[in-house]
């Protein structure tokens, strides 16, 4: 059976006008793999209802899981729930669940729960809520479409809430081997070598360092036995 599809969406202006540096990517990318979930496909969107809208559809379409960042604070340009819900045509309240935990938390602080700090309660119907223990409010789940925080402590706990319930494959193995050849000299070996192990991802990733160019080459796949076998054929063909 093969693994498990994702994709990433990454909302926000400040990610594409370069002022902020997305983290959230790399961190989930670590985490599926080790959960057995292929990340297929990262998007990265403007705060923009109709760009976010579209995005959704086509990944949740297409993907088993769609995992978003951004967008779900107390501001007015928090438009990831209300575009969340527009995307599979349900309605969008300030859920008393969530409102709540809100209460609770910013009455433990002794700040007011005004309006704008309700804003972060409002669910699309159906959807269940995903645990927040860094600063409570709360993201969610709608089908199979998991919203999360932009702020990184925040996205990570999101996501070590969310990936115990969802159901994973084989974890993605890897080794790599530093090759101090450019690559026009080990394309041929790699190509032989990637054909006779087709169920590996084998990729090569050049540098030049000191004047000198080499490259690493990084095997991966679900099957251990079959990773060790290609990467001992990569050293007898290239040794140290």
């Amino acid at each position: 059976m093969p693994n498990p599809t994702a994709a990433m969406l990454v909302i926000g202006d400040e990610i594409l006008s370069g002022r902020t540096r997305d983290s959230n990517m790399h961190y989930l990318a670590q985490e599926l793999t080790h959960k057995g979930i292929d990340l297929k496909e990262v998007r990265v969107v403007s705060d923009d209802r109709d760009a976010i809208i579209g995005a959704v559809k086509a990944l949740a379409e297409t993907k088993d899981h769609v995992f978003t960042s951004g967008g779900i604070g107390p501001t007015h340009d928090d438009i990831t729930a209300e575009c969340i819900a527009a995307a599979f045509g349900v309605g969008i309240t300030i859920r008393d669940d969530a409102r709540a935990l809100l209460a609770a938390h910013y009455d433990r602080q002794g700040v007011e729960f005004n309006a704008a700090r309700q804003r972060m309660a409002r669910i699309p119907d159906g959807a269940t809520l995903i645990e927040n223990p860094v600063s409570i409010a709360p993201g969610f789940t709608l089908e199979n479409v998991h919203v999360m925080a932009g702020v990184p402590a925040v996205f990570q706990a999101m996501v070590a809430s969310v990936l115990p319930g969802l159901v994973g494959g084989a974890p993605l193995l890897s080794q790599s081997l530093r090759i101090m050849q450019g690559e026009g000299l080990i394309a041929g070996p790699l190509s032989d070598l990637a054909a006779d192990f087709p169920e590996l991802s084998i990729g090569s990733y050049p540098f030049q360092r000191d004047g000198i160019y080499g490259a690493n080459v990084v095997i991966r796949g679900a099957d251990g036995a079959q990773v060790d076998a290609a990467m001992a054929r990569l050293s007898r063909l290239f040794p140290e």
